[in-house]
């Protein structure tokens, strides 16, 4: 690990999760942090804890699903720091529905904060980015790879991500740009508690063991590495991930079936 002070680090959905993990990942490295999240209270929670390990660090509140907040977060990190180094494009937010059942507001609410968020940001810190011939750094899932059932928003949002970043690297291979598509497996995190049902309303509980997946530190430790090391793509776990993609590449048709059969186990499934 190389030291990283005097770079600085902009991760959005920074306050909880994988974001925070980064957060302080990065951040015990020596770089400057700046966080975003739309939560005020959880982003100052993040931001005293943060700071209380010594990292160099500021909050700005932001919706990534608004373009002006997308610009003002640049802005301020600019104005913080002077510079930008590496941007994670981590907010997001899933779904736990048939897509037969749900209402179409949902699809628009995880295109504009998955998708659209990661081109807002990545447009307004690009020029910064390409002066320090830095990194944009995507967080998808397993989901960007292999179709998830009861997950159509998620997926399709996350596929969108990865073609969006897979099109910049390869637009940027004479500017010194570095992209990196991170695909984490099931991760501990607060993603499936915020993840919307079929009306739009808040899931508000995991229907998934949390304690028998990858820790959010665990992920962000790979990930800050595949970073510094200036890698394409990284996907994390070996049997929910790296399997799975490899097997829905060979064998579409079976990885469907799987995949079927394994999300309709969990508790009160939308299918089966």
């Amino acid at each position: 690990m190389r030291d990283l002070r005097d770079k600085v680090v902009v991760i959005t959905g920074g306050s909880s999760g994988i974001g925070f993990a980064l957060a302080m990942e990065f951040g015990r490295l020596g770089a400057g942090i700046v966080i975003s999240a739309r939560n005020q209270q959880n982003l100052d929670d993040a931001l005293q804890k943060i700071r209380a390990s010594g990292i160099k660090a500021i909050a700005v509140r932001a919706d990534v699903s608004v373009e002006e907040d997308c610009r003002n977060l640049i802005e301020q990190a600019i104005s913080h720091f002077g510079n930008i180094d590496i941007l994670v494009n981590n907010a997001g937010i899933s779904m736990r529905a048939v897509f037969a059942k749900t209402d179409l507001s949902v699809l628009k609410r995880l295109m504009d904060t998955n998708f659209w968020g990661t081109v807002f940001c990545t447009k307004y810190a690009l020029p910064h980015l390409l002066k320090t011939r830095g990194s944009v750094v995507g967080i998808i899932s397993v989901a960007g790879y292999v179709g998830l059932p009861g997950r159509t928003g998620y997926s399709a949002s996350k596929f969108a991500v990865r073609g969006f970043l897979d099109t910049l690297r390869c637009e940027n291979l004479k500017t010194g740009l570095h992209v990196l598509v991170a695909a984490p497996g099931f991760t501990s995190s607060n993603i499936r508690t915020a993840a919307l049902k079929a009306d739009g309303t808040i899931q508000g509980e995991t229907p998934r063991n949390e304690a028998n997946m990858m820790p959010a530190s665990v992920a962000a430790r790979k990930i800050v590495r595949a970073t510094l090391r200036r890698k394409d793509s990284i996907i994390l776990t070996l049997l929910e991930g790296k399997l799975s993609v490899l097997l829905n590449q060979l064998m579409p048709k079976i990885m469907s079936r799987l995949a079927y059969h394994y999300m309709a186990k969990e508790p009160d499934s939308p299918f089966n």
